[in-house]
Parts: structure tokens; sequence; C-alpha cells
């Protein structure tokens, strides 16, 4: 994945955004840093701003990056191409 297409690192963070739901401390440390509820989970994760943001928390931290490639089958910089096709850093609160 070179440089991902936007609707393509959508993708990509939705399947992360549901990895990180998949360890309960992982989803409590990232509902947390969020500020979000899971009440408004499903309609911030329609904006890309907020997809963003996902890939943001899995490339923050170098062990849940790695873990997340292992998983969806790709390199860590696969992520990191995705994250930069989604734009602006994730500046809106949906708490």
């Amino acid at each position: 994945m070179q440089r991902a297409s936007e609707d393509d690192a959508s993708t990509l963070a939705i399947e992360a955004l549901s990895f990180v739901a998949s360890d309960t401390v992982l989803f409590n440390r990232f509902l947390r840093l969020t500020g979000l509820e899971l009440e408004n989970l499903r309609e911030a994760a329609t904006e890309p701003a907020f997809l963003a943001g996902v890939l943001d928390f899995v490339i923050a931290d170098e062990a849940t990056l790695n873990d997340f490639a292992a998983h969806a089958g790709i390199r860590p910089q696969d992520v990191a191409a995705a994250r930069r096709s989604l734009g602006d850093t994730y500046a809106e609160s949906f708490s």
C-alpha cells in the first residue's frame, strides 16, 4: 500500500477500530483518550477525522501498531500511509 486511497484508508481505520475494540484494556484506553461514549461511537465512525484519530491511536504505540499490522496482514508503514491519506489530524470532539 504505497499511498492508500481515502476509501481504502477508511476501511483500514474501521478494521483498526474493530481490532482496538476486541481488546478490553486497549478499547477502554481509547475511549478515555477520545472522550467518547459507546453511544456516540457509531456516529463518530462515519467521520473521516475520527477515522484518522483511530489510526493516530494505533500508530502512537509501537506494540499496538505492530500487532494491528500483523492482524491485518500489512506492514506498519501501510498503516502510516493510510493515515496520511485521511488528511489533517483529528481535531473534533464527538463526546
